[in-house]
């Protein structure tokens, strides 16, 4: 099935499909590290990507909790909520406004090969 990849440019940074996965992670595991792991992505290219996003934006997507009971870990930001919520809205936005035209483009493909030939 055809499907659509959003990525916003936002000046001379972007956000994308990439690191909103990235977000969600974090928020998931509460570890860059973690969340890097399940992307196979070195801890050191999260962690740049998360910077990145952070110096963005008005304030922080991502925090870091301190250490305790609990030991320490990240978390995202209600702004960080707030990014994440507005690209899957506008993922889905966009999603729906070109599903005619997408399934055109899926009509018009050639038929795969069967394992016979």
């Amino acid at each position: 099935m055809a499907s659509l990849s959003l990525r916003i440019d936002l000046g001379p940074h972007r956000i994308g499909p990439g690191k909103i996965e990235l977000l969600e992670r974090i928020d998931a595991a509460g570890s860059i590290s973690a969340a890097g792991r399940a992307m196979s992505m070195s801890y050191r290219r999260a962690w740049e990507l998360v910077e990145e996003m952070n110096g963005l934006f008005a304030g922080p997507l991502v925090s870091a909790r301190t250490g305790g009971r609990q030991g320490g870990g990240t978390a995202l930001t209600p702004l960080g909520h707030a990014v994440v919520a507005s690209y899957r809205a506008i993922e889905q936005a966009a999603t729906a406004a070109t599903r005619q035209q997408l399934a055109e483009l899926e009509a018009e493909l050639a038929p795969l090969p069967t394992a016979a030939e």
